[in-house]
């Protein structure tokens, strides 16, 4: 590949290269949106147009066919993403619930053109990056447009919800778990809109760290996901597990004190322990013996819209595993799982009423270098195009102390801000 360096006016360019991306198959854009921490490499990435794609669209042994696609191009970008569902390969568990989406299990694409944001420059690789510029420069902003009244409906009544949150607590009273995450899906039928309109006002509402716009042919992830799943870098492997959310203030008092009310509350705090301990015993699979470590716990991250408590594990790698053996041994997050993983996923099978599809799996990249890092798709907007369907999720942790009434409120708040994004209403 060819590499060009130009100068440009960011923030217009990358709304120009993300119109002018638009027109292809694949795309697949990464944001962070100002946030920066030790293990950030990307500030804004583009990447468009497969030369090679890998996707995996029935419980075969998914991880390992892509570890083979991955070796025979281990010297490119690779953008794609697990969906939740894979969890049925590797743990021997039944999705009951339909496809509505149509979204494969897995799906990454070599891209013939990556553009790379930073401080104030754009690094343009591909066959020929000039023409690439010249493009994008050339391309046309469309004047911004309402997006139209949307309907959404809830899949879970709020009586089914009650019976599935109390049917979990008994499991809980029982011993067959001791957290779990039960989430439920917000629909809407015959929709037709503007994907990339969508995405934007939506990182614009909510800008995170993980935000991405993924495109693949009719099928679309509009993310603005505050929370890392795993990363590598180097040789160490890294999670970032959220549990905890406060709403922010209006003024900095009542934000100190909504943030110190969030670091001492205490079911916060022991849903953010259960995730880690989680996580922990997930890495224990990858990790080499001795080197996992719960290094920073219950940090507070403030976002635009909330607070956050978020930790972060690491460990170093197992050098005989590959990347996708070890992404498989932590896979899916534990955050939208609980614990015990398995018990908690074969609950969620029981008492959800959806497929969550790539809700709850992972975003992100393989990198030339050997490092990778992916998401935790929540907070997120799945659209199909052309059978006109669109989707989310909302969910929340169920512990021993937790009350029904104010987890359903929760779930409905979260749903909230993505139908203000829609522009829509809720029924």
């Amino acid at each position: 590949m060819a590499v060009a360096i130009f100068d440009v006016e960011i923030p217009t360019f990358k709304k120009q290269a993300l119109q002018w991306a638009a027109q292809f198959s694949e795309v697949c854009f990464f944001e962070s949106n100002g946030y920066n921490d030790e293990y950030n490499k990307i500030e804004a990435f583009l990447a468009v147009e497969s030369v090679a794609t890998f996707t995996s669209s029935t419980s075969s042994d998914t991880f390992k066919a892509l570890e083979k696609f991955k070796a025979k191009h281990s010297d490119s970008w690779m953008l794609g993403f697990f969906s939740y569902d894979l969890k049925d390969e590797i743990e021997d568990l039944k999705t009951p619930f339909p496809n509505r989406l149509g979204f494969p299990l897995s799906s990454f694409f070599i891209p013939a053109t990556v553009l790379r944001f930073a401080n104030g420059q754009v690094e343009i690789q591909g066959e020929a990056p000039e023409l690439v510029y010249e493009k994008i420069l050339s391309t046309l902003l469309p004047s911004s447009s309402p997006l139209g009244a949307l309907s959404l409906q809830k899949r879970m009544s709020k009586t089914e919800y009650m019976e599935s949150f109390a049917q979990m607590q008994q499991h809980i009273q029982q011993g067959d778990i001791y957290e779990v995450n039960l989430c439920q899906e917000f629909y809407a039928e015959d929709v037709d809109l503007d994907p990339l309109v969508v995405y934007e006002k939506l990182s614009e509402t909510s800008p995170t760290p993980f935000s991405v716009f993924f495109k693949l042919d009719d099928r679309y992830i509009l993310s603005a996901s505050p929370e890392r799943f795993l990363a590598k870098r180097g040789s160490t492997l890294i999670s970032q597990p959220i549990k905890g959310t406060a709403p922010r203030g209006r003024d900095a008092a009542e934000d100190a004190r909504l943030i110190a009310e969030l670091s001492s509350n205490p079911k916060e705090i022991a849903e953010n322990v259960m995730i880690v301990d989680l996580v922990r015993n997930d890495l224990t699979r990858s990790a080499i013996p001795g080197t996992v470590d719960a290094q920073r716990k219950l940090e507070v991250h403030s976002f635009k819209q909330v607070h956050q408590l978020i930790s972060t594990v690491v460990c170093e790698q197992n050098p005989a595993l590959s990347d996708a053996e070890t992404i498989k041994n932590t896979f899916p997050p534990g955050s939208m799982t609980g614990a015990p993983k398995i018990s908690a996923m074969q609950l969620c099978d029981r008492y959800e009423n959806s497929m969550r599809g790539v809700y709850s799996g992972a975003v992100g990249y393989f990198a030339p270098d050997g490092d990778f890092d992916f998401n935790v798709v929540i907070r997120s907007i799945l659209y199909n195009k052309t059978s006109k369907y669109l989707s989310f999720h909302t969910g929340g942790a169920i512990t021993i102390d937790a009350v029904a009434e104010k987890e359903y409120d929760e779930c409905l708040l979260k749903a909230s801000a993505i139908v203000q994004v829609l522009g829509g209403s809720l029924s």
